[in-house]
Order: C-alpha cells, then structure tokens, then sequence
C-alpha cells in the first residue's frame, strides 16, 4: 500500500483502487471501500493480513486461503453471489476486489430473537441461496463456511453469499484446504468429522441458517469444541414449533430434511431444497389466504346486513366479493361512472356527495350502490371513505354464480335495505319541506 490507511476522505491507493475508508475486519483481512478510476465504480477490497511474522505453516494456510478465493474470479457469475472483479498483490500483502453492496447487513442482524424476519422473508432468503450454491455446485465448487455472516442482505431485501477463501473446487489445480475449517456450528456431521466435502455439506449448513433465522437459536450449543461436535453428530434439536408456534409444519420439515445426520435422508442438491421451499411458500401463501377469509368471515358475520344468512351463505357472498380498504377522503364511488357492484361497510364511514353537497353519511352495516347493481346505470353521486373504511364489494356477476338459496337470500335482504333507504330519504324530503324544518 502507497500510504498508510487511516482515516480521511482519501487513504491511499492499493493498486489501481484509491482507498476511502474501512467497512470491517475479519479473521483474515480488512475490507476497504474503494474506487475503481478504470470503471468508474465503488468496489469492496479485501486485504489479507501481512504473514511475515506469521509461522510458515499458517503462512501457506493463508496464501492459499487467497489463492483459493482469487481462482474463483470468474466462474460465479450469478445474481445472489457477490461477483470478484480481480486480485492483486501489493508489496506483501494480497488482496481481492468485490461488488460494493451498500447498505448490505449480513444475516446475523437477524438471527437475533428480537430481530426476526417475517417467515416468508426467511423462506425468500433461504430459496436464494439453495439457487446460488446449486450454481456453485454445478460449477464444481462447495463454499464449506455457510454461515450468516456469510450471506448479506442488501438494503432492497435481496441476498449475496460472501467469502469463498476455503472453498473447495476439484476443477482447481490447487490442493484444497484441508482441516477443520469453517465455523463448527453451522458445520454437517461429515464435515466435523473432516470427511472430503461435498455439496449435502453446504445445503446442511444453509438448514442450519434457516433453522436459526426462524427461532433465533442455533440448533446445537456447546461450552467447548468438543461438546459442541459431539452434539453435532449425535444430538437432535429442538423442534422449530417449539422455539417459534407460528412456524407452520410444513416449514419445520424443510428444515428437518436439510438438517438430517443421514446425507441419504438430506436434500441432494440445491434445486431440490429450492423446490421443497417453493411448495412450501404456496402452502404459506393459501395458509395466509385461509386465516385473512376466515377474519374477513368473523367481521362480517356480526352485521345487519347478514343477520339473516347461515355461515354457509355468508362464505357464498364473500367468495362472489373484493374486500377494499379504503383511506380517508379516498374516493369509492365516482359520479357518473358505469359499475355494477354493491358495497357494504364493514367498518368505518363513508359520506355520500352529490354536486358538492354533503348527502350524509352512511356506517359499518350500511350498504350503498344498489342502482348500479340492479340496472347497470351511471352513479348519481360520489362516495368517499370518511376517516377510513373496510368495504367489500360484491359483483353482480359472480353473485348469479352462487347458489339459489344464496341468492334468494341475498336479494331479500338486498330490496330491504333498498326500501328502507329510500323510506328514509322520503322522510329527509318531506321533513325539509315542513314549516319550521330550517329551523330543527
């Protein structure tokens, strides 16, 4: 390095890379933010450590921790792994140029019980990834250090894998690193035991990930090394639902298969975790859809409206709705427009306007739009949410789809509550024009 780094706008150089300031360090080096004059961009440097005074051993463990790293400049070009641009080495020292993400934070922010992320959040990060080492994989290299420290979120929700210094590639000329490497708690069974590394080993760690970005635990804790794998291999963990009640089953068992001792039992590749994590995402995405319809049921069955209808019939018109929140002043219905729905407050107000006069203002249980919905005709006035409103809008079209009964029903209770406001606008005419109205 041309001059010693500091702090300051501008540190030195390192290479062709003019230093700013740093952004971390880790176990084998500091990360720099730096500009790239050639490309006109920001890129994160990675300086390895000076090893002059390291022994000669951990010397060429480290040197070839660089070397491994700097060999996968280029053949891991995939959207969820952060790209290498180059390597160099400056006087003693090596180092590596990455993608600048910023606002990325890596996954251990989240790992922390007050921090969770949302469990779809996790099961988008998790498939990612399952995709991103599926291409390394295929590309013949095992990252052998998945842990979240490794894998950083970017400040719009997507995921980078991070740090390949001791991954193993067959396709390298190079001797791979060989020993207990990599952090032992995100470790398989095979690799603690310092069996050769495969691509189960990676997706068992990415379980472990997922395991603890959803209760905030890690699976297995030991006061030592030796506690700590003897769990590994032979302990089982605790049960996801009982760190976390909302984690649905289907999740857990994602889970459990990418975790499990037996590598026969465990996911084979990537794309096969990818895919148990799609299926489980639908389940997630119907599971979240029955519990909304079923509080959409349990608010709607309480109004006037419904008093009359079984559950049955009630889960008919709901099916034939939208269900539309609306904010305050937000128009619903516009003066003049052509629609053929029916809409029924289920909470909130709205106000009825008409030429720029205050009609008046209608309730949760209060339906309006029962002349469009009947003839198809232009809206003769303008609604708009008062102080916001939940509303469902029921079509015409899907209602002549439900059954008779239903529809018996609904009509029935459709023309009564038509009749009894046109009763009480008759009675608002006919007040207003009695002596004495102006004054009441």
């Amino acid at each position: 390095m041309n001059s010693p780094v500091t702090t300051g706008a501008i540190l030195g150089k390192l290479g062709k890379y003019v230093v700013t300031r740093e952004l971390g360090r880790g176990a084998t080096g500091v990360v720099y933010l730096c500009h790239d004059p050639y490309h006109g961009r920001d890129v994160a440097l990675k300086l390895y450590y000076s090893d002059t005074e390291l022994p000669e051993d951990q010397r060429r463990t480290r040197r070839k921790v660089f070397f491994n790293e700097a060999h996968l400049v280029g053949m891991l070009t995939h959207p969820n792994i952060l790209p290498i641009y180059d390597a160099g080495e400056d006087e003693t020292r090596c180092y590596i140029v990455m993608e600048y993400v910023r606002g990325a934070e890596p996954l251990t922010v989240f790992t922390r019980p007050e921090n969770l992320l949302p469990i779809r959040k996790v099961v988008e990060i998790v498939f990612k990834c399952a995709k991103a080492l599926d291409f390394a994989h295929r590309k013949g290299v095992i990252h052998r250090d998945i842990k979240p420290s490794n894998i950083m979120l970017t400040a719009d929700g997507d995921v980078r894998i991070v740090d390949f210094g001791i991954a193993h590639s067959p396709l390298s000329d190079m001797t791979p690193v060989s020993g207990l490497l990599g952090s032992p708690s995100y470790m398989a069974p095979e690799a603690v035991k310092d069996d050769k590394p495969n691509n189960q080993s990676d997706l068992y760690s990415l379980g472990v990930v997922m395991y603890e970005l959803l209760t905030g635990k890690r699976p297995y804790m030991g006061e030592n090394l030796s506690r700590l794998v003897h769990q590994i291999i032979y302990a089982t963990p605790p049960p996801v639902h009982r760190l976390r009640t909302d984690v649905p089953i289907v999740l857990e068992q994602v889970v459990t298969k990418a975790m499990d001792k037996d590598q026969k039992r465990r996911f084979r590749t990537g794309l096969e975790f990818a895919a148990d994590l799609t299926r489980a995402f639908n389940e997630l995405e119907k599971i979240a859809e029955e519990v909304a319809s079923q509080e959409r049921f349990n608010m709607v069955r309480g109004l006037h409206f419904f008093q009359d209808f079984t559950y049955p019939e009630i889960w008919e018109v709901l099916h034939a709705s939208e269900w539309q929140v609306r904010q305050p002043g937000e128009s619903v219905i516009r003066e003049g427009e052509m629609d053929e729905s029916f809409y029924i407050i289920v909470s909130g107000s709205v106000q009825v306007v008409k030429g720029g006069k205050a009609l008046g203002a209608l309730r949760e249980g209060d339906c309006f739009g029962e002349m469009g919905y009947m003839s198809h005709t232009e809206r003769t006035a303008n609604v708009n949410a008062d102080g916001g409103c939940i509303l469902m809008r029921v079509n015409a079209t899907l209602m002549e789809q439900s059954s008779l009964q239903c529809q018996l029903r609904f009509h029935k209770v459709f023309l009564r509550s038509l009749i009894e406001r046109l009763t009480r606008t008759s009675e608002v005419a006919i007040g207003d024009r009695a002596p004495g109205a102006a004054r009441a």
